[in-house]
């Protein structure tokens, strides 16, 4: 054998194992992306970390909390400054000459000045203690926000499980009477048997491979919901794990609504967000009543400015003016003695700046007598609002003793229905099992067989129904009593 023969066989093998890696690679990468199997817990925190609402309302939090940290700042006195720079051109009264000025004059001005409020009715201090409950207001919304989101990804969650089961009695339905058509068609193959009657079986055989087919797509269905509520990318991979559910065995209601009612007095985040709003409408009504209180406050500016118009004189010369007026009575000539100077210049920059300081400090003292109303008016408004904050906080009341009552409601018919489903399936089997050995030894027509076959499968789904719903209420139940929301 040739080197060149070698080498090829060489480089072909390098390759053949190269592409089994790659084939390897990307069917571990498919097994792990189906191994990845969804709980309960984790399709809650996910649908909590990418629901749109959810995330608006986080926005809403952050600017409760901006808010209440500028009603904070609020109290800290206030500190301006400011500066101009400009030209003058034709006639104008200088400010700090107090003299006409004919050509372009520049000017500069600097300003500081500092403001705060001593006394304003315990306004700031009130609207502080509003925005603070407002604040916990709105963290209380986004944690009710979040429950009910919670709450509706159990009950899809449980969705998938009932149409899990539901198209596994229907799969073993169609198995059972799959079994029928091989028998009946030996049967009919031996002429014991009329064709008439394994067409029927066939007919019915039909209808569960369509029963099957629908349950295949409800199941379908409650995937794409689940995936649509907690806003997950739509994948045919998407799974849940299976839980080990809460035992059915004997089952009872142990939770009474007026007791789950009270502890989620107590609890729930929906009543404590009206109960703060109420306290935050208190507020409002105090800082209303601020308006009517005298203001005082305390101001202080220091300010400064240059102009090219102020000139001072340089060689200063003596002189004494002669004749320069008359003594009033004896008119005689009175001199004085002035001063020339040989020219003039502007101030320093620095120096008019140092001059010209102004400097102030003053207490300003508001007392309010008539404003056309606007104080009883606001108060009045305060408190028509605070009258709203009652009424919504009765009724947020009212709404969650309806949904526990609603709740309990349901679990005790799911119970009841559970409890007759269950008889009625155990009774259905029996006669299903009679109805086999009937029609083995030719004593039950295919249309009675069918008949009691089709009770069966409604026993079956009636219990599955019941169950589910059973095991939703009684959840919830449990959530608002303030236990963690799991199905196991």
């Amino acid at each position: 054998m040739s080197m060149q023969t070698i080498n090829q066989q060489s480089i072909q093998m390098n390759l053949f194992k190269t592409a089994l890696a790659l084939v390897f690679f990307f069917v571990f990468q498919a097994a792990s992306a189906q191994e990845k199997q969804w709980t309960l817990e984790d399709c809650i925190n996910y649908a909590l970390d990418n629901n749109i609402d959810i995330k608006k309302q986080m926005l809403m939090v952050e600017n409760q909390r901006a808010v209440l940290l500028q009603s904070k700042l609020n109290m800290l006195p206030s500190l301006n400054a400011g500066a101009t720079h400009g030209y003058n051109w034709g006639q104008t009264i200088d400010r700090y000459t107090n003299q006409f000025a004919t050509s372009r004059v520049q000017t500069n001005n600097f300003y500081v000045g500092s403001q705060m409020n001593l006394f304003q009715g315990l306004q700031q201090i009130n609207t502080i203690n509003r925005t603070r409950l407002e604040s916990m207001a709105s963290q209380y919304d986004l944690d009710m926000m979040m429950d009910d989101i919670s709450i509706a990804v159990a009950g899809f969650y449980l969705d998938i499980l009932f149409s899990q089961e539901l198209l596994t009695v229907s799969r073993e339905q169609l198995s059972v009477t799959r079994q029928q058509v091989s028998r009946l068609e030996k049967m009919v193959a031996a002429g014991t048997l009329a064709r008439g009657d394994l067409l029927s079986i066939e007919a019915q055989a039909a209808t569960e491979e369509l029963m099957v087919v629908e349950a295949e797509n409800r199941l379908t269905i409650a995937y794409l919901s689940l995936q649509q509520l907690i806003d997950h990318p739509i994948s045919a991979q998407f799974r849940i794990e299976i839980p080990v559910l809460r035992t059915m065995e004997a089952p009872q209601i142990t939770l009474m609504p007026q007791d789950v009612f009270q502890v989620a007095l107590i609890r729930r985040p929906e009543i404590k967000s009206a109960e703060l709003r109420v306290q935050s409408a208190d507020k409002g009504i105090a800082i209303a009543r601020g308006y009517q209180s005298p203001t005082l406050s305390i101001s202080g500016s220091w300010a400064t400015g240059y102009s090219g118009a102020a000139k001072e004189g340089f060689d200063a010369v003596p002189r004494i003016y002669e004749n320069a007026g008359y003594v009033q009575g004896t008119l005689e000539p009175v001199a004085l003695v002035g001063t020339e100077f040989s020219g003039y210049s502007i101030i320093p920059w620095g120096d008019q700046l140092d001059n010209n300081q102004n400097k102030s400090l003053g207490l300003t003292l508001q007392i309010p007598i008539f404003n056309g109303w606007q104080v009883r008016t606001a108060i009045n408004q305060a408190r028509i609002r605070k009258e709203e904050a009652d009424l919504s906080l009765q009724q947020t009341k009212l709404n969650l003793d309806k949904k526990i009552q609603q709740a309990y409601a349901d679990a005790v018919a799911a119970l009841k229905n559970y409890n007759a489903s269950e008889k009625k399936l155990k009774a259905q089997e029996e006669a299903f099992k009679y109805a086999e050995q009937k029609l083995n030894v030719g004593m039950l027509t295919n249309v009675e067989y069918n008949d009691t076959k089709k009770e069966l499968t409604r026993a079956e789904s009636d219990l599955l129904q019941a169950k589910y719903r059973f095991i939703y209420t009684t959840t919830v139940l449990d959530f608002y009593m303030g236990n963690p929301l799991t199905l196991k």
